[in-house]
Order: structure tokens, then sequence, then C-alpha cells
């Protein structure tokens, strides 16, 4: 039996890798000729990290160029209020990961199977139908149109999923109260090694970071629709905006290298789920069902983990002649309920940053640092942390 797996990312490539380590015909379309291009998640937790190892590829992902977080600095208003390390939240820390460089780590090790093949430049336009079924695609090909048949069509084409609309799949969706921009500047010499800082604000947040190619990743979050009224501003203006709410060495950090600030991204926040991730003959998996919110760094992780549960249910039945549509159904009752949690766990600290302008200022001012000094905001924490760091959910590699 033949799998057409329509985009080349973490659920794409590391579902493709188990299919062909199995023996099933296996080929991924994907839409780019390389994996180096607009800003990506790098985060990857505890649980993606366990998920790695158990496809096998933990010795693979340490060649991977990345940074482990080993501290996180928390300031409200521009002061310190705590520093926190994973340690004491009982899990180790995430780590900063090159998403490129891990994708062509998937594709590198999938393509010792013969039963494996990447295509990329190939961009697919539609399904291919016989009667209710969805048997095969349509794709622009370098070298012309063409038609990709399949037993089983699996779409992890990401949040702007060409299969998601012609299946014609629907979501429901969470109204998300802001946008996130990135850049990348010089890591200053005042912030340790391994140390992240989070930024909180009544309606402002910004979170700095070490990223794996030794500059400063930073995130400034703002108001959703508001990134035409930053891009007026330009750099100078968006620059000034986050110096006057963070503390006063990064404020003097920003001013310094603002002309060597490099990779500005708007990060548009989308979070939703599909009433229905599958059709006869046709499953989605990742952001192609599920977009995450980057709150918690959940997008590669959960990605992952759709992999291998995918991978649990379908490498028994393809290698068998088995019912693809059966297993696809038992996949997604399977990692729904993990998803659907998740989510509802990254809607908190929003509501709490962004709700009214009273209840921020009180949980930021009044709230937050009692909760510090009693230890209690410590306990919250650890628990928090414990479910963005390693899921919901059992997730173990079985059949592949």
């Amino acid at each position: 039996m033949r799998v057409v797996v329509v985009g080349a990312g973490p659920a794409g490539g590391a579902l493709a890798y188990l299919l062909g380590r199995r023996g099933v015909d296996v080929v991924v379309l994907e839409r780019h000729t390389d994996f180096g291009r607009e800003f990506r998640g790098e985060g990857l937790m505890p649980s993606g990290v366990d998920a790695l190892g158990e496809m096998g590829l933990g010795a693979a992902l340490a060649s991977v160029p990345q940074v482990a977080i080993t501290a996180v600095e928390l300031f409200v208003g521009g002061r310190p209020l705590v520093r926190i390390t994973p340690e004491a939240l009982g899990s180790d820390g995430p780590r900063i990961v090159s998403q490129p460089a891990m994708l062509e780590m998937l594709a590198r090790e999938a393509a010792r199977f013969p039963s494996y093949r990447l295509e990329r430049g190939v961009t697919v336009r539609d399904v291919v139908r016989a009667g209710d079924r969805i048997v095969g695609v349509h794709a622009d090909t370098p070298s012309g149109p063409r038609e990709f048949r399949a037993d089983l069509v699996v779409g992890t084409d990401g949040r702007a999923s060409v299969l998601r609309v012609r299946a014609g799949l629907h979501e429901t969706r969470s109204p998300q109260a802001f946008d996130i921009v990135w850049c990348k500047l010089p890591t200053p010499t005042f912030l340790p090694a391994g140390t992240a800082r989070a930024y909180l604000g009544s309606r402002h947040f910004a979170l700095a970071f070490p990223s794996y190619d030794g500059r400063l990743q930073l995130g400034w979050v703002i108001d959703k629709g508001s990134y035409g009224d930053v891009r007026r501003g330009g750099i100078e203006g968006w620059v000034d905006d986050m110096a006057a709410h963070v503390s006063s060495d990064l404020a003097t950090h920003l001013q310094a290298e603002r002309a060597r600030i490099t990779h500005p991204f708007l990060l548009d926040v989308v979070c939703d789920r599909l009433v229905r991730w599958t059709r006869p003959g046709l499953l989605l998996l990742g952001d192609a069902a599920h977009p995450m919110s980057p709150v918690g760094g959940q997008g590669i992780n959960i990605a992952l983990r759709d992999a291998i549960v995918a991978a649990n249910h379908l490498c028994p039945a393809l290698a068998e002649g088995g019912d693809p549509d059966a297993a696809a159904e038992r996949i997604v009752a399977e990692r729904l309920p993990e998803v659907t949690r998740i989510q509802s766990l990254q809607q908190e600290p929003p509501r709490l940053l962004f709700g009214s302008g009273w209840r921020s200022a009180f949980v930021l001012r009044v709230a937050l640092p009692l909760l510090v000094r009693t230890g209690i905001a410590r306990l919250v924490a650890r628990s928090v942390f414990q479910r963005f760091a390693h899921g919901v959910a059992d997730v173990r590699l079985r059949a592949c």
C-alpha cells in the first residue's frame, strides 16, 4: 500500500521516517526546495526529545544545532521578580533547536530506507477523488503538473493547509488576543549562558532567549491586528516601544544594537482544531489539523507525538493490507484528548495578561508577587510546566 505525505514538517517528516522504516511505500511532497525559510518554532520540549528518542533518533538529534535553556528570569514592570530553573520544576528544560536542520536530519535518516522518497519543490493544488474517496493529489512539480495516487493521503502541510480546504474540513477556533513579532540580535554579555528572560507588563509581554546560532531571539507580543501600526513606526519605533517595558540592561542593548536586528517576522497567532481530521482516504495531522498557540512552545512537540501515534496505528494496517481509514479514526480518537487539553491550557496566560486592564494589573502587581513570596507560584508553575514539558498523555512507539 502507498502513502502520500504532503508536507515535510515535523509531523510529516517523522511519520514518513517511521513508515519508511517499516517498509511502507511512502512519498513525501514538500513545497520548498529546502527547509531554511522564515522563522519556525524552535522550542523542543522534553516530550519532543523523548519522541525522537522513541524513534531511535536521539543520537541524530545531538548533531542538530541547539542550546539548552537552563533558567528563566521573570521580570514584572522591568524589575526582576524571580529566577526559575527547570530542575526546580521537576523536569529538564526546553532545547532551542534549528528546525531546518532537524527536518533535514529526519529526511536524511529516512532516505536510508528504499521505500521512502522525498520530492522537493512540489506544490499540492487539490485532491484526487474517486467517488467519495480521496485517492491522491494534484500537484505542480518542477517538470510540470502531476498526479500522485495513494491508498492514504496524510496532510501535514501546516496551518495554511491546502488539503484542509480542498477536503472541505472545518475548524473550531479559539479567538486569540495577540500576535508576536520575532527578531534576532547579538546576544548581550550580561545574559548568563542558557538563560531566558520573560518580561510581563499590563498588555505587554517580551521574551528573550538564546538561539542555536549564538544570537538572541526576541519575541515582542502585540495586540492582535496591531502589526500595521508597529510596521509604520519602523524598527526605531518598535525598539523604543520594547525598551520602555524591559529591564534597563536589555533596553540599553536594544538601543545599541538596533542596526544589527535581523530576521523580523510576524507570527499571526492562531489556535484552532478541526471538527474532523479525516475523510475517506485522507488524514490530517500537526498544524494542518490543529494549529497550536505559541504559549508553552508546543508546536513541534505535539506534531512529533502525532507522528508516533499515527505510526502505531498505520504501520500494521498498511504493512498487512488493513483498513487505513479505520486506523486514521483510531489515531484521531487517541490524539484528540491531549490536543484539546493542551490548547485549553494555552488560553489561560493570555487571558490574564491581555484581559481587562484592572485584572491584568492586579495579577501582575499584587497577586503574582504574593504568590512568589509564599512559594505558591512555584507549585503552580511546576504543575503547569510538567504538562507543557511532558504532555498529558502517555505516547510511546509500539509498532514501527
